[in-house]
């Protein structure tokens, strides 16, 4: 990929009892209320796709109200699939943008 160049990347949470979800992370400054993501019915899953440029990204969903890495991986890591701890004791998801 050239230099300011962007690949298109597909944000999923499984929430089917959800009312709102949200994509907060390095590539919106957090902003819990910024990127809010589709919901696709009838399986409860969630998605927007976001257009970013190569990098390294931390992120986490925002399911009505309430920060997760992924749910069920609330809290510290529980074998959460590409996770880092954050500075608040919690996981942040990584995503590799190349």
């Amino acid at each position: 990929m050239k230099k300011n160049q962007t690949k298109t990347v597909e944000f999923t949470c499984v929430a089917p009892e959800a009312k709102s979800v949200f994509v907060a992370g390095t590539f919106n400054d957090w902003k819990p209320d910024a990127t809010p993501l589709h919901k696709h019915l009838p399986d409860g899953k969630w998605a927007v796709s976001l257009a970013l440029a190569q990098g390294r990204y931390e992120y986490k969903f925002v399911v009505d109200g309430q920060w997760c890495c992924e749910l069920g991986c609330e809290g510290e890591y529980r074998g959460c699939p590409k996770c880092v701890p954050n500075e608040f004791g919690t996981m942040n998801r990584v995503l590799e943008v190349r």
